[in-house]
Formats: C-alpha cells, sequence, structure tokens
C-alpha cells in the first residue's frame, strides 16, 4: 500500500504505509508534511516506521518531529503498539501520556483508536 488520503470521522488523515521508508531524520518529518498538504490534516505514521532514536528521548528527535507538525499546525498520529518502548522509559511514558491529553500529537494502538479519537475531537 502506498500512503494515501482517507477520510476518518470527518477529518483528512495521510495513512503511511508501514512499509514505507524509515523516518529517520527532520528532512524525512519535513516530507511527511509536504506530502499532507495534498488535502490533509492528520498525518498517521506507524510506529514502525519511526526510527528507534525516536522513542530515546535523549536524542531529541521526536520533540524534534513533534515540533515540526506543531509549527505546520497538522495533527501527528503515531499508530501502533509502543509498549516495549514504554516499558523502557518513564520519560517516554509521560510524554505519550501528556500528548495524548492535548490535540496535536498523538499515540494510538491502531486505526480504530484513531478514528474514536478525531470523532471525540469534533
Amino acid at each position: 500500500m502506498a500512503d494515501e488520503l482517507r477520510e476518518l470521522a470527518g477529518a483528512t488523515v495521510l495513512l503511511c504505509d508501514p512499509a514505507g521508508p524509515p523516518i529517520a531524520t527532520e528532512a524525512d518529518a519535513l516530507d511527511l508534511i509536504g506530502a499532507a498538504f495534498a488535502g490533509a490534516s492528520v498525518v498517521a505514521v506507524p510506529a514502525g516506521r519511526l526510527d528507534p532514536s525516536f522513542f530515546a528521548l535523549g536524542t531529541r528527535f521526536a520533540g524534534e518531529v513533534m515540533q515540526k507538525f506543531v509549527n505546520y499546525r497538522l495533527r501527528l498520529a503515531v499508530v501502533g503498539d509502543i509498549s516495549a518502548h514504554l516499558a523502557a522509559s518513564g520519560a517516554l511514558r509521560a510524554l505519550v501520556a501528556e500528548s495524548n491529553r492535548h490535540d496535536q500529537v498523538w499515540f494510538v494502538p491502531d486505526l480504530a483508536a484513531l478514528d474514536a479519537r478525531l470523532a471525540a475531537t469534533r
């Protein structure tokens, strides 16, 4: 599957292909943001596409990526099981909990959860 635009709960979401290239640099994140300008307000990135450095908060990569999405006023949804990363880092658990309390960056287990979360914001 290639990246595709899909409507979820009335929002246009860029669903990123799980088999797509890894997101390992800020430039990779900017490529997704550029692709979202085709009409998406949310970018759903499979957790498996994110470089492991995203989940190691000491690298600051997650913060850089998240800030890019905020700057461009796009929602970012990290979709998938990140439980192994959460088990290894209290700081990551705190970041995920805080992000999920707000409206810009979400960590969700699957697309059904993203759909429900988007529906709740309407």
